[in-house]
């Protein structure tokens, strides 16, 4: 008996072919984003197609495009709210594995740090404002609390700016002496505080009362110059000296 075949029922693409994703050089011509990005430019692309080239494929029915496009919906369409999923929460979507997961992340992350690259290392800190616009690329899409302390010299130049703590703030969290050790070792004479509150409320606690206390009383002890304290959110902060609190 003369067994049919697949490919004489169905025709050339057979069932097992439709079970696997199509990656993107098996798309047509007008829908592939690697070939739109080489003759229009990158800028061209919508966001949906960047992240497709980035994960090369989708599923058995969703092209990547269909798929990042789906995510990104999930997202309210925007890339911070995109960069705070877990390697785990993207890969729950049919299609995102973990290594794409993974390469969605990076990509955010490089971006994150493209733009602190656009600020000059030896920035003046000048007000509060200027010194939300240098933590906020690094702080702004945090889902955990992260304190960090910046170094300037007398003239209020930006020396570096060294990560404290992850995942709290509070005296027990952050080591004032920590502060005072980094602040020594790199020959600053003012410092400022900054950490977030991914609540997305900046207003602060009574526990970052109290730290802002400990770590005034220190600097006057060491004759340093306490500049401030700010506690930023997702495009928002709250300044203890624009507060008349330092």
């Amino acid at each position: 008996m003369k067994r049919w075949k697949v490919s004489e029922i169905y025709g050339p693409e057979t069932v097992e072919d439709e079970a696997k994703p199509r990656t993107i050089t098996q798309w047509a011509e007008d829908d592939r984003p690697r070939e739109k990005l080489m003759a229009h430019g990158a800028e061209t692309l919508s966001t949906a197609e960047l992240y497709a080239i980035l994960i090369g494929s989708g599923s058995r029915n969703e092209t990547a495009v269909d798929l990042m496009k789906r995510i990104l919906g999930d997202c309210g369409n925007s890339i911070a709210a995109l960069s705070r999923k877990s390697v785990e929460e993207l890969a729950e979507y049919r299609g995102i594995g973990e290594a794409k997961a993974i390469a969605i992340l990076a990509a955010s992350e490089l971006g994150r740090r493209r733009e602190m690259e656009k600020r000059p290392e030896r920035e003046k800190v000048s007000d509060a404002r200027v010194l939300f616009e240098l933590l906020h690329p690094m702080m702004r899409d945090l889902n955990t609390e992260q304190a960090y302390v910046v170094l300037m010299n007398q003239g209020l130049y930006h020396i570096k700016t060294v990560r404290l703590s992850n995942g709290g703030f509070t005296e027990t969290a952050v080591d004032v002496r920590q502060i005072m050790i980094e602040a020594l070792q790199a020959r600053a004479t003012v410092i400022a505080l900054a950490h977030n509150h991914p609540s997305g409320n900046a207003r602060p606690s009574r526990e970052d009362d109290r730290l802002t206390k400990s770590v005034k009383d220190a600097c006057e002890t060491m004759r340093m110059h306490f500049l401030d304290h700010i506690i930023i959110t997702n495009g928002e902060y709250y300044s203890y000296r624009d507060e008349g609190r330092i």
